[in-house]
């Protein structure tokens, strides 16, 4: 075999595997895991802006949400929020004294733990109930309520109702950016 025709071999299939590489990143892309950066404090101190966040899309196609996931959601046809998931499809949510109660038992926030101690004698989430925000008792089927971990700073369920199943777009499962920060997300089990 002559160089020329080596070399044009080995081209060809330098360019093979180079469009395959792309296909699998293209379906990776499109069907596993998502980029996403944080722009906004609403998740502060546990997400600052400008971290750069890997999201899996495919968690809740074979499963459901867990209270305290990280979620990123389709918040209107222009924005992706991501919050923390407090209320599953069921629940009855309250805050009273800056304590949250699900299903009038309180519930531990140890994700909070350290903002709080920023705040001080502040309240971080002011008292409510579920039906007093959404005119529900509980959280419906097929839907979740969100907040932020920035109390004092978020938009979210209790300004922009709950959020559908089908309008999620993955858990951020891990926060790469900055390096010297980064962190693999797994909610809080407190159940």
């Amino acid at each position: 075999m002559s160089s020329a025709r080596k070399e044009r071999n080995g081209l060809v299939d330098w360019i093979k595997a180079i469009g395959i590489a792309l296909i699998l990143a293209i379906i990776i892309k499109k069907f596993l895991i998502e980029q996403y950066v944080v722009y906004g404090e609403s998740m502060m101190p546990t997400i600052q802006n400008g971290n750069r966040l890997i999201v899996n899309k495919i968690v809740y196609d074979i499963g459901q949400p867990d209270r305290f996931d990280l979620i990123v959601f389709k918040a209107n046809p222009k924005e992706d929020y991501i919050k923390r998931v407090i209320g599953l499809p069921g629940d009855h949510i309250a805050y009273k004294d800056d304590k949250l109660y699900i299903n009038n038992k309180p519930i531990d926030e140890p994700y909070l733990r350290e903002y709080k101690q920023y705040a001080g004698t502040r309240t971080l989430t002011g008292n409510f109930t579920l039906e007093e925000i959404t005119g529900q008792n509980k959280v419906p089927k097929g839907k979740i309520f969100v907040l932020g971990d920035n109390r004092l700073h978020s938009i979210d369920s209790r300004h922009i109702g709950f959020v559908d199943m089908k309008d999620i777009v993955g858990q951020a499962n891990l926060r790469y950016w900055p390096v010297d920060e980064m962190r693999v997300f797994n909610g809080f089990k407190t159940e």
